[in-house]
């Protein structure tokens, strides 16, 4: 493996290697093909672009320690290892090699490569690698929408992430609501159950709902809204896309005789049911609308003047999704709401922007605790559904915290209210402050 490693590193430049930290062993001292002075040329590389990543002001590269199967160990910068990389064939030094951030990760996911420790620390480094993907993101933006349509597009689309085995979510989302959005809390370690409780309650309460009012459930998802407004009297339309998410909606309404509620496959662009809604609650689904003014053009066929839309996503450039999220975990052209242009486009409709709040550290406490939940059933999920399909989603729950933590990515939630036909344009005709004045006000969860 020593020789891969050198081979695989030949395009690298030379370089003094960082010191050892304590208890790291050389990779002479492990019989590593290679000195300190003499290292193969993909970890003299890898030591180059780390230091030079170190010296931004604003990094958070930990130190780790690279190994290979034949015991050869390597520093990668000073201090106490905070994470273990080891190659496990060609095809992880590969990977490594070209400091391609898709290729390192389709190459852990399977098991080229492994890791030991913390892989939020790990992620920290992720600045080392590029994404050198432009046809792939140029074609998921905007050639397979453009010749397909946005809907037919999401159609298809939506099987690589959401039409996988229930049971598997089930294992790591909350307990109580399954909700696969984020959850509001009050401290980092409130539990998951309460924070997304609050959510729901917050949702419901901003949109003024009460039993025998007509709700659309955009993106029904796991059933957490159709559940919880659906046994207090509240006429739920779930919609959803996903075969998966369809049979499980239905599973609810069978389940807790919700005959006042129905599921509808369809898509939002697409749904014409003929009726007006008391509300619209959107949880998690603004990021696979991107076209925003006729999304809100549909928001506006569908709503009740003088009723309200929730929403809440989590937010940052527009399609800034890097390869390995856009192939593996949310494939097309998916994309963070963006703050500015979703408000120019409010300010184009009748809608009246009654709430803006961000949500970025609730949505990182969000997204680590479901990958804290998804590595305590680790075994069972590597049994039942295999190790590829684990690694993908704690790759993928780890980096969305990290992203979180970082501020490459934020989230907000917000709450709009169409104006009654009479032209007042006054969106506080009620207020839900009573009940979540802190929320609303800016200062609570």
């Amino acid at each position: 493996m020593g020789e891969a490693i050198r081979e695989a590193g030949a395009g690298g430049g030379a370089g003094t290697g960082a010191a050892a930290g304590p208890g790291v062993v050389r990779g002479s001292e492990a019989g590593a093909h290679g000195t300190e002075t003499g290292a193969p040329r993909l970890v003299e590389t890898l030591r180059q672009r780390y230091r030079r990543e170190l010296e931004r002001p604003d990094s958070a590269a930990r130190p780790f320690e690279l190994r290979t199967d034949d015991g050869a160990r390597w520093p990668i910068g000073d201090g106490e290892p905070a994470f273990i990389v080891t190659l496990r064939d060609a095809a992880g030094t590969k990977a490594l090699a070209a400091f391609d951030e898709l290729a390192v990760a389709e190459a852990f996911m399977d098991g080229h490569l492994d890791l030991d420790g913390s892989l939020l620390a790990a992620l920290k480094a992720r600045p080392v690698l590029a994404d050198p993907h432009p046809f792939r993101y140029l074609w998921a933006t905007y050639g397979a929408p453009l010749l397909r349509g946005q809907a037919k597009s999401d159609k298809r689309w939506i099987r690589s992430h959401y039409d996988v085995d229930p049971e598997f979510f089930r294992l790591w989302l909350d307990r109580d609501h399954r909700s696969y959005s984020h959850g509001f809390f009050t401290a980092d370690d409130e539990a998951l159950e309460t924070g997304m409780r609050r959510k729901l309650e917050f949702a419901y309460d901003a949109c003024g709902i009460a039993p025998g009012q007509r709700v659309l459930d955009v993106g029904g998802g796991w059933g957490s809204f159709l559940e919880l407004a659906g046994a207090r009297g509240v006429h739920v339309t779930s919609i959803t896309i996903s075969e998966q998410s369809e049979r499980a909606l239905q599973a609810i309404l069978e389940r807790h005789g919700l005959t006042h509620c129905r599921v509808v496959r369809e898509h939002l662009l697409e749904y014409r049911p003929g009726e007006r809604f008391d509300a619209v609650v959107n949880l998690g689904v603004t990021e696979h609308l991107p076209d925003y003014r006729r999304t809100l053009a549909q928001y506006e066929r569908l709503l009740e003047p003088g009723r309200r839309v929730y929403l809440d996503a989590y937010s940052g450039p527009r399609h800034a999704m890097p390869s390995f999220i856009s192939k593996w975990v949310f494939e097309g052209n998916t994309s963070p709401l963006n703050l500015r242009r979703y408000l120019a486009a409010v300010e184009r409709s009748p809608f009246e922007v009654v709430l803006v709040k961000n949500d970025r550290h609730n949505y990182h406490l969000t997204c680590r605790k479901w990958a804290e939940n998804l590595e305590a059933h680790r075994d069972e999920v590597v049994e039942r559904w295999g190790s590829h399909l684990y690694r993908r989603f704690v790759l993928y729950l780890w980096a969305a915290a990290n992203s979180f933590e970082t501020g490459t990515l934020s989230a907000h939630r917000m709450v709009l209210q169409l104006p009654r036909p009479d032209g007042a344009r006054k969106a506080a005709t009620w207020s839900w402050n009573e009940r979540h004045g802190a929320a609303a006000g800016g200062s609570g969860p």
